[in-house]
């Protein structure tokens, strides 16, 4: 398995939800910080988007904005439009929803956005999420100067939500996380700063590390091992991986093992000890000493504490 496939594994990209919103005249809407992926594409006007307090986004019909992490965001119908009484759609989203959000007054201008919200395990997305700008901005998706794989997915995701038929919540699971995955490749291809974790998943010697990595985090990796992964000398993986990840090669497995460790606490009834062994580490005490270092709790008080919290 490659590792961009692997990660979207481990993120878990579920619970997908949508709603419409038709705004007319003077309007605005903002969404509270989200441990989700959410898009918002335009289908009828346009949009002015704010995400934190200085990133000004312009989008016009047939454009997608895609905020990875989730960012508390403000959209309205254009800059001027004061943001205080914004209706707070967060709290709106019902599954998939159908009937519209109606904001606004009886105006010529109108417009009419369809939001997505992904949820997302934020903890194991946050390499992912760290790498990737604040929003993707995908002009005229919808046009025949769009994508072609972006249209055929829109014309997917619009048929899905036309109809109600068994097996369509993991059916638009499916289509979300593939318009998540090649938002990402186009974004991977456009950079050009090459000291990023993003091009070591496409990296042609690196990317098989990465993929030993995400894949069998079980296994006794040594950044020799890791190296033969990749057809390399143990010293210039070590230095190539450092350059571009910056991190070393045991660092990063580390990291990956207690996150995807704190996934399985959370998720799965597994006891330490198999936890432990599935992430890699044969001594239990050993697994929860790396495990209280990094998360400042011990595996038993952060599973109990996340239980508290469900409850």
């Amino acid at each position: 398995m490659d590792a961009l496939s692997k990660i979207f594994d481990d993120i878990h990209l579920n619970k997908s939800e949508y709603l419409y919103i038709k705004a007319q005249g003077e309007w605005s809407f903002c969404m509270q910080q989200q441990n989700a992926v959410i898009a918002h594409i335009i289908l009828m006007g346009s949009a002015y988007f704010q995400i934190d307090d200085n990133i000004h986004v312009s989008a016009q019909a047939g454009d997608i904005v895609l905020i990875p992490a989730g960012k508390a965001h403000h959209c309205s119908n254009s800059l001027e439009t004061k943001l205080i009484d914004s209706l707070d759609i967060s709290t709106h989203f019902k599954g998939h929803r159908h009937d519209a959000i109606e904001l606004g007054n009886k105006s010529s201008k109108s417009a009419l956005i369809f939001t997505v919200r992904c949820h997302i395990d934020t903890l194991m997305a946050r390499p992912l999420i760290s790498a990737l700008p604040p929003y993707i901005h995908i002009h005229h998706a919808m046009s025949s100067t769009g994508p072609e794989w972006l249209r055929v997915g829109l014309y997917f995701v619009a048929l899905e939500t036309q109809r109600i038929q068994p097996g369509r919540d993991k059916i638009f699971d499916h289509l979300m996380s593939i318009l998540l995955i090649e938002c990402v490749r186009d974004y991977i291809a456009q950079l050009e700063d090459q000291s990023s974790w993003l091009n070591a998943l496409s990296h042609p010697e690196l990317s098989n590390a990465l993929a030993a990595i995400h894949g069998s985090p079980e296994q006794p990796w040594t950044v020799e091992s890791l190296a033969e992964q990749c057809c390399m000398s143990r010293s210039k993986f070590a230095s190539l991986f450092q350059s571009i990840i910056q991190e070393t090669p045991l660092a990063y497995l580390q990291q990956h093992r207690l996150r995807l460790a704190s996934q399985l606490l959370r998720e799965s009834n597994l006891t330490i000890q198999k936890i432990a062994n599935n992430v890699g580490y044969s001594s239990e005490t050993a697994f929860s000493q790396a495990f209280k270092r990094q998360f400042d709790l011990s595996p038993k008080q952060y599973r109990q504490n996340y239980l508290d919290q469900s409850n």
